[in-house]
């Protein structure tokens, strides 16, 4: 009796120690990582002008016009926790812009986490939209009409066009099953119908980007702000240029 009572309790006593040194593990595993803080990687000090606008799109001369416009909004207010100066924050944005590749490989291009990038990113893109009426918008006065349309006659000798319209689709990942198929083009791939008018210099005047790619040109027009101030003669005189997506009207 004396031994089988001694074996039972150094088995019990044995499966209790197993049970604790899995508890123990399960704790260290799940325990969460140190945070960190990595050394970053500045493109604007490591690339020349030719690899800077390469990998962002942008000169370096531009990028600092654009960041001196957003730049006092996307400093934070402390600089506790290695906070994120308003040059990466921009850098991280337009690369993303410019590759579309995933967020943990541009976290690993700058050394920052991917959750940091994602929220970089639609900070920065926010205060980017908010800029559209200082650098989008179709001429207000005869002045910058006539500059609009002398520069479409210097081209090509055709009068009084104050803007060259079209629609470009973007492509996207499908939204869902609901509704995903209103994004498929009629080439056959997701994607926003996206209208733009521009002048003679190929810069924008006009934007349209929330109609899905399976929407019509010429729908996307007729629903836009600017076919209601073409309707209401606010551009009288004047006539936009599109192609046969269009149709025809008096302006």
């Amino acid at each position: 009796m004396d031994l089988n009572t001694s074996s039972s309790s150094s088995s019990s006593s044995s499966s209790s120690d197993d049970d604790d040194d899995e508890h123990i593990f399960e704790i260290v595993v799940n325990l969460p990582r140190p945070r960190t803080f990595r050394n970053r990687f500045n493109p604007l000090e490591n690339y020349d002008d030719l690899d800077f606008k390469t990998r962002f799109r942008l000169t370096k001369n531009t990028f600092m016009v654009l960041l001196n416009a957003v730049g006092h909004d996307l400093k934070h207010c402390t600089s506790k926790n290695y906070a994120i100066i308003p040059e990466i924050q921009l850098l991280i944005a337009l690369r993303y812009y410019a590759t579309g590749a995933f967020q943990v490989v541009l976290g690993d291009h700058i050394q920052v986490h991917k959750s940091t990038v994602c929220r970089i990113v639609k900070r920065v893109s926010k205060r980017l939209a908010c800029l559209r009426p200082l650098f989008i918008s179709m001429p207000k006065n005869q002045n910058e009409k006539q500059e609009v349309q002398i520069g479409f006659y210097q081209m090509h000798n055709f009068p009084r066009v104050i803007g060259a319209i079209d629609c470009t689709h973007i492509r996207i990942q499908s939204p869902n099953s609901d509704i995903g198929e209103q994004f498929r083009n009629r080439k056959g791939y997701f994607s926003f119908n996206v209208q733009a008018v521009c002048n003679s210099k190929m810069e924008i005047m006009n934007i349209v980007a929330r109609w899905p790619g399976s929407v019509h040109d010429s729908t996307v027009f007729d629903n836009s702000l600017l076919r209601a101030q073409f309707e209401n003669n606010e551009f009288e005189g004047c006539f936009l240029l599109g192609d046969g997506g269009y149709p025809c009207r008096s302006y």
